[in-house]
């Protein structure tokens, strides 16, 4: 080696300190790669992902591969640095060559590529998969040798656990991978993915219309005020009981009525052969099972019931798929009668109003553990029915009792923090 010039090792040295760069860089390029992006441009038959994803469904072999690089870049860099700093200054020459050996080799073959890797992986990894995939192949057998020897310590030591590797996301973990899509796909599709993802928390009387407010049509009333409530109903399917709710009979088609009530021979016996049996959910069913429960039963309708049989709510397909693309129907619950904005920017809601529905129109965060309704949730917080002109705060938001009624909340002024002040949008149907 003594003949070899000394400007020809320091260029030697400088491609070795280039390799021992690419094994870090790569490595770190490699591991950083989005899985799921990685997936779909193999499948796209991208070379070079189609290569990384394949060096990957091996990671153990592949990081010894890297590894068994390095390590042997970095020992040919210490040899080859300890000579040429004894051939140019001796002794002291090996001990100047080791510090400077670390500067460098800690700057420009670790942290340098390792952060340009981390921040640009695919820029990285699938020029290097090119490289890495016949280089596997190759030294094959001494990696094998390499992990087999590897598991055998880590068995001495009892740390090895054979896992099979899990690409696949949770749904917490797929809803925050939603959430940081802002920018690459519209709002209103993450908005709907994210629906999706919250009807398994949501149930049924989270949504659902309360008895109270269940119009339907009553049997034992007057024919003839029966005959008009029907020609004013908005609904397309019309519960039909006898006296009230709790003594259900079914439901009815509002397209199956109408051309009936045209003809002068419509009387309550033609109403009782259009009636359908109806469909009960239990409480506390998640939206996603009633979903499928609805597409199962070919139903689009559905009253809910109690642990005792009681009917406490009806809840309909539309109310579901509103969970999902938002309000697109315009009834008498309708944004501007609940929901009235003052010139200072607060509202006055109807206290039978789901605070889910306040907390998505008005993009506020009421609690929506317990208590469904506004006027259920103040009850709670001050466990006494209030007198008007009573005011709580839950949460930052400030509530002031404008209206009791039959010891129901029937109005109240939400007072929304300065710094989140919103406008109410007008909705046409």
């Amino acid at each position: 080696m003594s003949e070899i010039p000394t400007s020809l090792l320091f260029l030697l040295l400088f491609f070795l300190i280039l390799l021992s760069a690419f094994f870090s860089g790569s490595e770190t390029g490699l591991m950083s790669l989005n899985r799921y992006r990685l997936k779909h441009l193999a499948e796209k038959n991208h070379g070079g992902a189609r290569r990384a994803a394949e060096l990957l469904q091996t990671p153990d072999r592949l990081i010894s591969l890297i590894l068994l690089g390095n390590n042997f870049i970095n020992i040919l860099i210490t040899q080859l640095a300890t000579y040429l700093g004894y051939r140019l200054y001796n002794d002291i020459g090996i001990a100047i060559a080791t510090g400077l050996l670390t500067l460098v080799l800690l700057i420009f073959a670790e942290v340098t590529p390792k952060t340009l890797a981390a921040r640009k992986p695919e820029k990285i990894a699938y020029p290097a998969s090119y490289i890495y995939k016949p280089l596997l192949t190759i030294l094959s057998p001494l990696v094998t040798a390499i992990n087999w020897m590897a598991t055998k310590v880590s068995m001495l030591f009892g740390m090895y656990h054979p896992e099979t590797a899990n690409d696949a996301l949770n749904s917490d973990e797929l809803r925050i991978a939603v959430q940081h899509t802002r920018g690459l796909i519209p709002d209103s599709h993450r908005d709907m993915l994210l629906g999706i993802l919250d009807l398994e928390t949501v149930k049924v009387e989270d949504i659902m219309v309360p008895r109270n407010e269940i119009v339907g049509i009553d049997l034992n009333a007057n024919w003839n005020d029966t005959l008009k409530q029907i020609t004013k109903l908005p609904y397309t399917r019309i519960p039909v009981f006898k006296d009230n709710i709790d003594n259900l009979v079914g439901q009815a088609l509002m397209r199956k009525i109408l051309p009936l009530i045209m003809s002068e021979d419509f009387e309550p016996d033609s109403l009782q052969k259009l009636i359908r049996e109806p469909l009960f959910i239990p409480e506390g069913t998640a939206l996603t099972t009633q979903l499928i429960n609805f597409q199962k039963h070919k139903r689009r309708m559905g009253f809910v019931v109690d642990e005792y049989g009681d009917i406490q709510g009806l809840v309909a397909l539309e109310d579901i798929l509103e969970e999902i693309v938002g309000e697109f129907t315009t009834d008498h619950s309708s944004l501007h009668q609940d929901f009235q904005q003052d010139k200072q920017g607060n509202f006055l809601i109807d206290g039978g109003s789901h605070i889910r529905d306040i907390n998505r129109k008005l993009k506020i965060h009421l609690p929506v553990e317990g208590p469904k309704t506004l006027n259920g949730l103040i009850l709670e917080h001050l466990e006494i029915i209030p007198e008007s002109g009573t005011s709580l705060k839950i949460l930052e938001y400030t509530l002031e009792i404008k209206q009791v009624k039959n010891n129901m909340v029937k109005t109240v002024k939400l007072v929304i923090p300065k710094q989140s002040k919103i406008r109410l949008k007008k909705t046409h149907g």
